[in-house]
């Protein structure tokens, strides 16, 4: 049976990580210098592909590499070259105990590129609903796709968002552009189990460990996007998404503002009957209310970007698109006017 380690492996190759791939491999051969760890992967008592249990090891890795309490590993991860079996399971052996407590908390990645993908279905649904937003994110770990309205964005030659942002987002963009349509953000509020506070240094450590080592540009990214937030920290509370989200449906809109719930890569790490309330809370709306949902198919085997607007339960598939947002394999409707700026809020 292969392990969850070595199926990531393929997994972050096929990705163009080699680099990822080469840790996640050396981790499985050395596995038994880690006792502890071995016997929590061995005993996972959830899906292990859907808890990612690969990706809580790599960050965990990347963290003890970005901490320098190991040199050898430090330097490994500095040249992306050397030994890789006798510095990961050194490294290891050293560590068990901190890879196997770090591997007990969900990931936290946080990738600010998916909202990317998030801009150009709230371009979307502006088309059809000619309102501003009001964003709610269901496992929203920092906010920091909350702030999307702080970004530039260059979603197939459609340029949107603010142009002086230093947290510039621009996927390969497959297909037509996406329609071009103002969207204004009027508040963002946020939901998480494990809430990340971007003021706390060692929850900013935790972010930028998951970020792969072997993309800088994407670290660069989260660190401009954490500065971000440090002076506008959207609004994240702790709380299940099943009591947080009827409660915030419960609160008055007012006319004119549109309810948009999003969720990016969360939802697949909650229970099915947590995803069947969610479904169930939304389906009963009365007002206008937009689903914006960037996750995995069922069998895992893409990422879909779908909107789903209420009353009604009218859902589309808009996108497929990389995991961490690299790339946009747009199907939704196409541009047909020109780009206009995007409102904060």
């Amino acid at each position: 049976m292969t392990s969850p380690l070595a199926r990531q492996a393929q997994v972050v190759r096929a990705l163009g990580s080699e680099f990822v791939a080469a840790i996640l491999s050396a981790g499985e051969r050395q596995l038994h210098r880690a006792p502890r760890t071995a016997r929590l992967i061995d005993e996972w008592p959830g899906d292990p592909a859907a808890d990612a249990v690969a990706m809580r090891f790599n960050g965990a890795l990347h963290a003890v590499a970005r901490r320098g309490d190991c040199a050898a590993l430090t330097d490994l991860y500095a040249a992306r070259a050397g030994n890789f079996d006798r510095v990961i399971g050194g490294a290891m052996a050293a560590f068990d105990d901190f890879i196997a407590d770090w591997m007990r908390e969900p990931p936290q990645t946080n990738e600010v590129a998916r909202s990317a993908a998030i801009m150009a279905a709230l371009m979307t649904l502006r088309a059809e609903v000619d309102l501003p937003v009001e964003l709610l994110e269901l496992g929203a770990s920092a906010g920091l796709n909350l702030n999307l309205g702080r970004y530039a964005f260059d979603l197939g030659g459609v340029r949107v968002g603010d142009a002086t942002s230093p947290v510039r987002i621009a996927p390969e963009w497959r297909g037509p552009p996406p329609l071009a349509r103002p969207v204004e953000v009027a508040a963002v509020r946020g939901v998480d189990l494990r809430p990340l506070q971007v003021g706390d240094p060692a929850a900013r450590e935790r972010l930028m460990a998951y970020v792969w080592a072997d993309q800088p540009d994407r670290a660069a990214r989260l660190h401009h996007a954490l500065a971000i937030a440090r002076t506008h920290p959207p609004l994240v509370e702790q709380g299940d998404i099943v009591d947080w989200l009827p409660r915030e449906l419960s609160r008055p809109a007012g006319a004119q503002v549109c309810r948009v719930v999003v969720h990016a890569m969360s939802l697949q790490y909650c229970g099915a009957a947590t995803r069947a309330t969610v479904a169930a809370v939304l389906a009963a709306a009365e007002t206008p209310i937009a689903r914006i949902g960037f996750e995995w198919t069922e069998a895992r085997d893409a990422v879909h970007l779908t909107l789903t607007t209420y009353p009604g339960g009218r859902a589309r598939h808009l996108a497929t698109c990389h995991a961490y947002g690299h790339w946009i394999e747009w199907h939704g409707p196409t541009a047909d006017g020109p780009a206009l700026p995007l409102s904060a809020g």
